[in-house]
């Protein structure tokens, strides 16, 4: 599942104050000095192992229809074999 950095950022700088008492500012170090850095170093590269990336997160319906059905496949032919 991939999301675009800035709704990631977005949703992080929310979460972390509202959920966390954290300040903007706090959230922003954050995330220059670990988050990002860790997310291009550790993240990013594995993309080219998936075989499949679904953009815009759990709202893409019509990716997300398509692995639910390749799972429910998987799992008929799974009770079918001997």
């Amino acid at each position: 599942v991939d999301t675009d950095s800035d709704l990631r950022f977005i949703r992080r700088l929310q979460r972390d104050i509202t959920e966390r008492g954290r300040t903007t500012e706090s959230v922003i170090h954050q995330y220059l000095k670990t988050v990002r850095p860790m997310h291009l170093e550790f993240v990013e590269p594995t993309k080219r192992y998936a075989d499949i990336i679904i953009p815009e997160g759990g709202l893409n319906t019509v990716a997300l229809d398509m692995v639910v059905a390749r799972i429910e496949a998987l799992l008929g032919r799974e009770h079918l074999a001997p």
